[in-house]
């Protein structure tokens, strides 16, 4: 097995943008390792796919396990994997708390951890977490739970790139918009394009679009990337 062609490890990686990184990664010619719960096994021997809930500290485990077995070495991880539950924050459920925490902050912390001390022993490597634009609310769309989750996200990326830029090891984030992807249904985009200032919503490849760049910018660490329309610049 050669080890020289760089791996990627993408979660939520079955649909929408997570699957568009996927095939960014590939045109870039690096392996990949996807993982999410409805994943399917793919024909393409450079792809591994791993099915599972990303917050099962086990789920992580097997993931870089198998990039390790498989590819022997993981380059990039991105944190795709999300879940955005809209209520009046009086209303939400001890459930949507718990839905929202497990995948949203454990299952970044579960498998960053263990791709983290993969890029230390290799002195170098690249995180990229897919947060959100919450610099700001928008009246009338409660997005409290994304503010709490994704908001400590951002914040985490910053830190960690500091902790870890000694090693050699980027650490960027990606704050999309409101994107184009099953998590929104057609007869909203119209209207959920109004929250930003170019007047649509992003589509799932230009999100894949700008993790590719973070990639590829060798001397950007700390970032959190807006792509979002300009919607947290104001409206």
């Amino acid at each position: 097995m050669s080890t020289a062609q760089k791996v990627v490890v993408v979660t939520g990686a079955s649909q929408g943008i997570g699957a568009e990184v996927v095939k960014a990664f590939r045109k870039m010619d690096y392996r990949v390792v996807a993982t999410s719960r409805t994943i399917k096994p793919s024909d393409d021997a450079n792809i591994v796919t791993v099915a599972g809930d990303i917050g099962d500290p086990a789920v992580a485990k097997k993931v870089i396990d198998e990039a390790i077995a498989r590819f022997g070495r993981v380059d990039t991880l991105v944190n795709n994997a999300g879940i955005f539950i809209s209520k009046p924050f009086t209303e939400h459920t001890i459930e949507d708390f718990n839905a929202v925490m497990n995948v949203n902050i454990a299952g970044f912390f579960h498998i960053t951890k263990l791709a983290l001390a993969q890029m230390e022993k290799q002195k170098g490597g690249h995180v990229v977490t897919v947060s959100g634009s919450i610099d700001n609310g928008i009246a009338g769309v409660p997005t409290t739970m994304a503010a709490l989750t994704k908001g400590g996200l951002n914040a985490a990326t910053r830190t960690l790139a500091i902790e870890y830029a000694p090693q050699g090891i980027r650490v960027n984030a990606v704050a999309p918009g409101v994107t184009n992807t099953p998590m929104h249904s057609k007869e909203h985009h119209a209207m959920l394009g109004t929250f930003h200032p170019l007047g649509r919503i992003g589509e799932a490849h230009e999100i894949a679009s700008a993790i590719a760049y973070l990639e590829t910018a060798q001397f950007v660490t700390g970032e959190v990337l807006h792509v979002d329309g300009g919607q947290s610049a104001g409206r």
